[in-house]
């Protein structure tokens, strides 16, 4: 009875800390902080944030999977929770050199270490797979395989450069409301150059594809404004895992994971850690 007690108030506590917005209100002291949870296993998750963005963007998905025994590393990447400006003159190696980094220590932690990211922070992560094959699998959240109109994109940051250095975020209507908390945690404007070198992470980080043979769990939104709309396909067709699943989710955006109020993406999450 008491174990039955213990469970039902821990699915009632995730529940209750579901609600983004709430979380958001609670935590305002946190937004700009990296986080390490220890848990009760010997299994570890290093989740890495979305360009622009900070480690609260995978808070969230942190407690639950720290509720769940995982210990969580959510380091901030070079450049990110301070202003724009400090992105400029930052290669997206400086953010592999950093991971890498926290990736070994781990290692000296824990029997098995995963990795995860959201956006550019999935294509950090197939990096970090493809240089560690030690990593015990690897989840990747609204992945570019490609940008939509990549080419385009590029050449248009490129001639911006020559006009002004920094360029405002666009949202499409769909995209959702003011206060979603990808928007509210996240620069709104960004140095054109360090765009350029997110595009340089996104090309190279496709031709490294097939040297990823880790567990893979791929999630991306149906309805995705910023990344080529097959690129879930594309990933999953591409790496050489023999253990690997996409999955689609509606009513999100890019970005999903800091404001999606569906734990069964979460469960899904915590499922594909469990097996393996």
């Amino acid at each position: 009875m008491a174990e039955q007690m213990k469970n039902f108030l821990k699915k009632t506590k995730s529940i209750f800390f579901a609600d983004p917005a709430f979380l958001y209100e609670e935590n305002k002291h946190l937004l700009k902080q990296s986080f390490v949870f220890f848990g009760e296993k010997n299994k570890a998750v290093l989740l890495i944030h979305g360009w622009t963005s900070v480690p609260y963007e995978v808070r969230r998905l942190g407690v639950f999977l720290n509720e769940n025994g995982y210990s969580i590393h959510a380091p901030m990447l070079r450049g990110h929770g301070t202003t724009p400006k400090d992105l400029e003159g930052i290669k997206w190696t400086d953010w592999i050199s950093d991971l890498q980094k926290e990736y070994l220590e781990m290692k000296k932690k824990y029997q098995k270490v995963f990795i995860g990211g959201t956006s550019i922070g999935s294509n950090l992560a197939i990096m970090m797979a493809k240089n560690n094959p030690d990593v015990s699998g690897v989840i990747l959240l609204a992945a570019p395989y490609k940008i939509k109109l990549e080419r385009f994109m590029n050449y248009f940051a490129k001639i911006h450069l020559f006009s002004k250095k920094y360029k405002k975020k666009f949202y499409p209507p769909t995209f959702g409301a003011s206060t979603t908390i990808t928007r509210l945690i996240s620069y709104q404007s960004y140095p054109v150059v360090s765009a350029l070198e997110t595009f340089n992470l996104v090309k190279t980080s496709r031709k490294y594809l097939k040297d990823i043979h880790q567990p893979c769990l791929i999630i991306q939104s149906a309805h995705d404004h910023i990344v080529y709309k097959k690129s879930a396909e594309k990933i999953y067709e591409k790496i050489s895992s023999k253990i690997k699943k996409v999955c689609y989710i509606e009513k999100a955006y890019h970005t999903f994971i800091s404001d999606i109020k569906n734990e069964n993406i979460f469960e899904k999450i915590l499922d594909f850690l469990d097996k393996n």
